[in-house]
């Protein structure tokens, strides 16, 4: 099921409760920001290729959960949905299940909270710990954006930050500006950048600019499949790793810890200057 959000000055946002899936963000007066791969099948059950998955309660492969988790397969419970002054806002839930804790056996509550309005998104996930022992997990905001000339991309705020190159299963210290010139190498991206917390991130092609803040997130992830990798991704087209550029909000080189009714909140707003 999708969810539309419009803000009185025509900002606009498309959800699915399907994984509490961020389909579509088109600000106020401005073209489509998010990349959908128009291979996805939206199957309940399945994950969707682009916009903004939530991963949760795990990141990627790093741990015995499926890829990312479970949080973007499952069904979503909206729980409010209201157009303000200036804005339009959603929530939705994501609880604990037979199924969720057969994978994890934790109780707990996911709340997503979408806000669209002017030139911006914030997108605020939060979870809260529901059962009576301390649980751990990592996750991430993995927004897709959408681009037009993947050699005219760069992302800055980067520099002197220590990243995971997962390609190369290898850290490194990012020593400038990323610059995503085309190259073999550069475009087949996976990094983990550590220690970005509220340091802002501007990702600029051409005249176009996208400022990227986070907020309880202490990580980023920068991904890109370039072309041969995106060629076995059957739920992508081969050109598809040129259209996109996925910047992350995530929590993955120190996972969040909660103890028995305890909360963690994560933001990540994105914002055309």
């Amino acid at each position: 099921m999708s969810i539309e959000l419009t803000a009185p000055d025509g900002a606009r946002v498309v959800m699915s409760l399907d994984g509490g899936h961020v389909l579509s963000w088109k600000p106020a007066g401005a073209p489509e920001q998010l990349y959908l791969s128009p291979r996805s099948e939206f199957v309940p059950g399945k994950a969707i290729r682009g916009g903004v998955p939530v991963c949760f309660p795990q990141f990627a492969e790093s741990g015995p959960l499926p890829k990312h988790g479970f949080a973007r397969t499952l069904p979503w419970q909206l729980v409010s949905q209201q157009q303000g002054k200036d804005d339009a806002l959603a929530v939705m839930q994501l609880r604990d299940s037979e199924e969720t804790r057969r994978l994890w056996p934790h109780a707990f509550e996911l709340e997503l909270s979408v806000r669209v309005g002017g030139r911006s998104l914030d997108i605020e996930l939060a979870c809260e710990n529901l059962g009576d022992t301390p649980l751990q997990f990592t996750a991430a905001l993995h927004t897709y954006l959408r681009v037009a000339d993947l050699d005219a991309v760069s992302v800055e705020g980067l520099s002197g930050l220590r990243y995971f190159d997962s390609i190369k299963q290898a850290e490194a210290l990012q020593r400038m500006d990323l610059l995503l010139t085309g190259e073999k190498g550069v475009l087949d991206l996976d990094r983990i950048y550590f220690g970005v917390k509220e340091r802002p991130l501007l990702v600029a092609e051409d005249r176009r600019q996208v400022v990227v803040r986070h907020q309880g997130f202490e990580d980023a992830v920068i991904w890109n499949p370039g072309p041969e990798r995106c060629a076995r991704l059957a739920d992508m087209p081969p050109e598809g790793w040129s259209e996109m550029l996925c910047v992350e909000a995530a929590c993955i080189g120190r996972p969040i810890q909660l103890q028995a009714g305890e909360s963690w909140v994560g933001r990540q707003s994105l914002a055309l200057p």
